[in-house]
């Protein structure tokens, strides 16, 4: 019987083993599967097929020229006209094609397109291929024989002089109504809607405040006057910001809130509380106060109040009736309320009473409204514009860009400059780099290649667009085009194809990046730069210190893309300065591919000089002028400038004054 026992205990033995070895051998083969088409891959790299893997890049002629590196793609930029500028008719080239290194061509390419991947090398990923492919377009654009001419010496675009569109159809567009060739005076936009009754709302906030309570009943909406969506990624202008509050603003009080927003920089916000505006000169618009006043039950007349008013009675003297309205927006109730575009602002009116007036601001033009946005806590019903322009000079470039031998760019000089100046601009913005290369681009420093000025542009998803943009590089010779899809988010890769330009096809001193609304006063800056010792490592700009990234909202950076509590000294984005050493060094990390790169392009270059200072002391400077909103008196630079403004800027520099055009 024990015998029985002990034969049965190894046969069980004997059954599990070959059950484990079965098991491992299943496991075997399955790893197999998963990872034969990775060694197949291999084996075909390693085989000798070069055909697309070749290390170097050519151009369509043969030559070689060097690319951008990417964590994950390389980059390449197109091989600059300037090279060849004495011949001006030459056409732009076409960007190289994109080629892997030996081993990365056929294995990493595909790994870093499907694994791992970060946000922002994502975008640049698809940026790249979307480019590539707008490219070809282009050429195909080019091939059907279509006249550039027909696009820009044709007649305007031609848009018509009302709009009108009922609730449904605004809630099909997500409460959107496009406004053709935007706004002009004496344009009005009539809306008829009703507010929606408060909700509840959590307000983080208040719950550090009051940690029982921090629900608060909302009832609030927003009408916004938008302008163009220039670049992908990137929030259009926001003209006018509208903001009727009827419950939920911090006062506890109705309210309502006017604001403009450019490039994600909200302005300072002005607010109508109830209680009258000033009646100075200085204060009306167009004549109008710029808050009505309105009943408000925090308000009572004072005991002084009513002994003034008796003895007005007491001496006869006439008072004028005054009649009180209450806050034109209420719950539950409809309202009927008309923007007008005057000559200084706009001028909202409701139930036919003017409420408020908001002046124009700095860099904001009613052409550009060409969007009105609806959100909030409303149910609209009606919308009419009328009075509308029916033409826009953005979409008619005949009417922005001057095709004057005196305006263009003079070829590259051969010997050693004292300053390169990159200037970010996107695909459609023709009247911005035409203002630049009308005022400070006529400086004399420049004028004489001591300074030299490019335009780094991506292209744009429209393919007539980037004609135009062909078409305007090939005639002014001021143009890099940086061949993949513009995206706010990818601002970086055009730094840091500025540095690389500012180090390899001219040989700078220093190297500065701004702006297509940024104006530049040449001469000041050039002092300025000279204060500084010769043959010092240089970071200079209007400095942040100790500045936190944003964890929550619209704009909030993540862990994983910012695990630091705080920002590397840097400077504001609208016009800073480094040495070319820096501009070597981080070409070099680029090239290397162990350059760190954040979203943020600003916030990336001040990382990159902390990088290059640990090693190389650099000398940071600070100063107010390189301003980051707007203009100040003797600036060096001045951000969020229209064309308009930048040619009474330059008017005011040729008489000898470097004064503000805040119109």
């Amino acid at each position: 019987m024990m015998k029985r026992l002990k034969n049965e205990a190894s046969s069980v033995r004997r059954f599990k083993l070959s059950y484990v070895l079965l098991g491992l051998a299943a496991f075997y083969l399955v790893l197999i599967c998963v990872k034969f088409p990775e060694f197949l891959e291999s084996a075909t790299v390693l085989s000798g097929d070069d055909a697309d893997v070749a290390l170097d890049v050519e151009d369509d002629s043969g030559e070689s020229i060097s690319v951008f590196h990417n964590s994950v793609r390389e980059y390449s930029q197109v091989k600059s006209q300037e090279e060849d500028n004495e011949d001006e008719a030459s056409p732009h080239k076409k960007p190289p094609k994109l080629h892997y290194g030996r081993i990365t061509a056929a294995i990493l390419k595909r790994q870093n397109m499907e694994r791992n991947l970060s946000i922002l090398d994502s975008m640049a990923d698809e940026a790249w291929t979307l480019g590539s492919k707008a490219w070809e377009e282009l050429d195909k654009y080019e091939e059907k024989g279509i006249e550039m001419n027909s696009i820009l010496e044709g007649k305007p675009e031609s848009c018509p002089s009302w709009v009108s569109s009922s609730g449904a159809q605004i809630a099909k567009t997500d409460h959107m109504m496009f406004l053709p060739c935007g706004l002009a005076a004496g344009s009005s936009i009539t809306l008829i809607g009703t507010p929606r009754y408060a909700h509840h709302e959590y307000v983080p906030q208040l719950a550090k405040i009051r940690a029982a309570d921090a629900l608060v009943l909302v009832s609030q909406f927003m009408i916004e006057l938008q302008g163009l969506k220039s670049v992908v990624g990137e929030d259009p202008p926001k003209i006018l910001h509208l903001n009727p509050r009827i419950r939920g603003d911090w006062s506890r009080r109705p309210v309502i809130e006017h604001n403009t927003c450019y490039r994600m920089q909200w302005g300072t916000a002005h607010r109508c509380d109830g209680l009258p505006s000033k009646y100075d000169d200085d204060m009306l618009v167009d004549g109008y106060l710029r808050c009505e006043k309105w009943m408000r039950n925090d308000i009572v007349d004072t005991r002084e109040s009513k002994i003034f008013s008796w003895f007005d009675r007491f001496i006869g003297r006439a008072k004028k009736p005054e009649v009180t309205w209450p806050f034109p927006f209420v719950e539950g109730r409809m309202f009927v309320l008309t923007i007008r575009a005057g000559i200084d602002g706009y001028h909202i009116n409701v139930g036919g009473r003017h409420v408020t007036s908001f002046p124009y601001r700095t860099g904001f033009t009613l052409e550009d409204a060409t969007g009105l946005a609806i959100r909030g806590d409303v149910d609209i019903h009606s919308v009419y514009a009328t009075s509308l322009p029916t033409s826009h000079p953005s979409f008619s470039p005949q009417r922005v860009l001057d095709f004057s031998e005196k305006w263009k760019s003079l070829p590259l000089p051969k010997n050693r400059i004292q300053l390169f100046i990159g200037v970010l601009s996107a695909t459609n913005h023709f009247a911005e780099r035409m203002a630049i290369r009308k005022t400070w681009m006529q400086a004399s420093a420049i004028k004489s290649s001591d300074i030299a000025v490019r335009f780094f542009v991506a292209l744009n998803p429209r393919k007539e667009l980037n004609a135009i943009l062909k078409k305007e590089a090939d005639y002014f010779g001021d143009i890099v085009i940086v061949p993949f899809i513009d995206r706010y988010e990818l601002v970086v890769l055009k730094t840091i194809a500025i540095c690389k330009y500012g180090v390899q096809n001219v040989t700078a001193a220093y190297i500065m990046k701004c702006d297509d609304d940024t104006f530049i006063r040449i001469d000041a800056v050039l002092r300025e730069i000279q204060r500084v010792p010769p043959r010092r490592s240089l970071y200079m700009g209007n400095l942040n210190l100790l500045h936190r990234p944003l964890r929550t909202g619209k704009w909030a950076v993540t862990f994983e893309e910012w695990p630091e509590d705080v920002y590397p000294p840097y400077a504001n984005g609208p016009g800073y300065i480094i040495t070319s050493d820096i501009a070597k060094h981080i070409t070099s990390q680029y090239r290397n591919q162990s350059l760190r790169i954040f979203k943020m392009e600003d916030v990336s270059m001040g990382m990159w000089v902390e990088s290059y200072n640990s090693s190389t002391p650099v000398q940071y400077s600070h100063n107010w002028k390189f301003c980051q909103y707007g203009c100040m008196e003797d600036y060096f630079t001045a951000h969020y400038q229209s064309p308009r403004q930048m040619f009474c800027l330059w008017n005011n520099l040729l008489k000898g004054k470097a004064h503000c055009c805040n119109f």
